[in-house]
């Protein structure tokens, strides 16, 4: 049997969603290396991966506001798999980095031992519990580094090993918004810091804002130094997921030192 008469699987859907949500919507094609690495580990062709990809471009409502169609014509073999994202995250985003690591022929335990170290220890529910969040947390990472073309929205810093997948909601205080896209910025150690102690802001034109607080310290060589200039800066702007406009404000609400 051919490939393009050969059925898709749930397998190959939720691989396909988990690197959907990991590119930009520029790097959708067949030439992009991630693209070819999914395609030869399902015994798929990159050009296949990468309509598919482009089917969920059509059903995420990103792209929907910007009038982007995508390809359509797979919608209604996406849309499923879209929804129990939406609905689950925690659950299929975990799931698929299982498949993930199975398909490149290792373990999650092995692919994410620098993030799972200490939980050797658990066991049982408390151990799948943890094991889960840890994981996920570093594929939120991936996302939102890849959102915002692994720099930093403020400084533009462009190492990796240097940045961070800050939440706007705090990891605790909403479960259902923690591995959304749109709570999520890619800032350095320093302003991920500040920005989740509350001593700097986002306001909803996007522009940073200095804390009360922190505008006590001007007369210091380090507020000149790594805060004056910032004041007002728009951050730069992402590559799919924009920061959703009620998790700023909600920041601005309950975590800004006004």
């Amino acid at each position: 049997m051919k490939e393009g008469q050969k059925l898709w699987t749930r397998d190959e859907f939720v691989l396909t969603l988990n690197l959907y949500l990991k590119l930009p919507f520029g790097k959708l094609d067949a030439r992009t290396p991630e693209v070819i690495h999914l395609a030869s580990i399902i015994g798929r062709t990159p050009g296949s991966v990468s309509m598919r990809l482009n089917n969920f471009a059509s059903v995420d409502p990103f792209h929907l506001k910007r009038g982007i169609a995508g390809l359509g014509g797979g919608k209604k073999q996406v849309k499923p798999y879209w929804d129990e994202f939406i609905n689950n995250k925690d659950e299929l985003l975990f799931e698929s980095e299982k498949i993930l690591a199975e398909k490149e022929y290792t373990i999650i335990e092995t692919k994410f031992e620098d993030d799972l170290r200490g939980t050797e220890h658990l066991k049982g529910e408390n151990k799948l519990r943890e094991v889960m969040t840890r994981v996920n947390q570093n594929v939120f990472r991936q996302i939102v580094l890849a959102n915002y073309d692994n720099k930093c929205a403020i400084t533009g810093i462009d190492i990796p090993h240097l940045l961070v997948a800050s939440h706007i909601i705090p990891w605790a205080k909403n479960e259902q918004e923690r591995l959304n896209p749109e709570n999520g910025i890619c800032l350095s150690p320093l302003y991920d810091r500040a920005y989740d102690k509350g001593y700097i802001g986002i306001n909803r034109k996007f522009e940073v804002l200095l804390s009360t607080e922190l505008k006590k310290k001007q007369k210091n060589d380090y507020y000149l130094k790594h805060f004056d200039s910032l004041n007002g800066l728009k951050i730069t702007q992402p590559k799919k997921y924009f920061p959703k406009k009620e998790f700023l404000e909600f920041h601005l609400d309950k975590i800004f030192r006004k």
